[in-house]
């Protein structure tokens, strides 16, 4: 009764989140004394498959695809599902991010599973199979306890740490009965983000809002960045201004983000924006004014113009990298 853990690709490479699924599924397995079946799907070489082994996966089913390189749920789904009747698994691993809320209900609503969205801990196994998880948008939590046969856990990307070993895994080829229902939505073009750190994989974000004034300030937000090797990110009014790519808006409406470290910028820090950063390691608001929400939230805040205190900031990470 293997732990079946979907795990994800960019254009063949495996993201940091996707070995995190593969660790947390590896945790559970040793406390059920059984294995780790990771499944992956599309065109990917071996020798990037094989990287699974060291976060846990004792075994690959790899739908090799070429139609799945690009999300097609109910594809995913029919090759989720014979993966998971051929290894009999009772535990699905998927993330809770774009692909995975495409796929894990489709895969929980066929085996009548119970399905946690947005897990924040491993089971609690004493105590039935109970998970933490975060409601209303951050400001509770809920602790699930799940008691169907089969079960379906959607993790919180960057909650977990893992741990790399020098694990080995065998990969298997999966071939996968597909129907035409399978691929009757038709994906004409897929634009993609280039030259960037990913914001969903980042561990360090700077973030800008209505402070900024306008979009010729934004080199502040970028330089600062840079130096710090982290991602951009803004607040909703920013990109409904145009000022920013909404793909760089977080909040409630936007992207949900869980970094190391989340620099806010000229934002307010209102309930929407917090519902999807909260959950970063630590929170640093740069605002000059001292009332603003978001300094409650913050572990860190400093009161200033940010047209004054971002320069400085960014001279003095350079200055600090120059003679570590």
């Amino acid at each position: 009764m293997s732990v079946i853990v979907f795990v994800e690709h960019d254009a063949g490479t495996i993201k940091k989140k996707n070995f995190e699924a593969v660790h947390y599924a590896s945790g559970i397995a040793q406390k059920m004394g059984t294995t780790v079946t990771a499944v992956i799907l599309g065109i990917v070489d071996n020798a990037e498959i094989e990287k699974l082994g060291a976060y846990g996966a004792q075994k690959v089913l790899h739908v090799e695809d070429s139609r799945l390189d690009e999300l097609h749920p109910r594809a995913y789904t029919s090759a989720l599902l014979t993966a998971i009747e051929k290894e009999g698994g009772t535990i699905i691993i998927t993330l809770n991010d774009i692909n995975g809320r495409a796929v894990a209900p489709r895969v929980a609503a066929n085996l009548k599973a119970g399905l946690v969205v947005g897990a924040l801990t491993y089971p609690d196994m004493d105590k039935g199979f109970v998970i933490k998880k975060a409601v209303y948008s951050g400001k509770a939590f809920a602790y699930v306890n799940v008691t169907s046969d089969k079960k379906v856990i959607m993790l919180m990307p960057n909650t977990f740490p893992i741990t790399e070993t020098a694990g080995k895994t065998v990969i298997e080829k999966l071939a996968v009965d597909f129907s035409e229902k399978d691929f009757r939505i038709k994906v004409n073009e897929v634009n993609k983000v280039t030259g960037e750190v990913s914001l969903s994989d980042a561990s360090l974000v700077v973030s800008g809002g209505r402070g900024m004034k306008g979009p010729e300030n934004w080199y502040l937000i970028e330089d600062l960045a840079k130096e710090l090797g982290a991602a951009t990110a803004c607040s909703r009014p920013v990109s409904d201004a145009d000022w920013r790519p909404h793909h760089e808006h977080v909040g409630q409406t936007g992207g949900t983000i869980r970094p190391d470290l989340y620099i806010a910028v000229g934002i307010s820090g209102a309930i929407q924006h917090l519902a999807g950063v909260n959950g970063s390691k630590t929170i640093v608001v740069i605002n000059k004014d001292p009332e603003a929400p978001f300094f409650k939230a913050a572990n860190y805040g400093v009161v200033g113009d940010a047209m004054e205190v971002l320069p400085r900031l960014t001279e003095a990470v350079r200055k600090f990298k120059q003679h570590k």
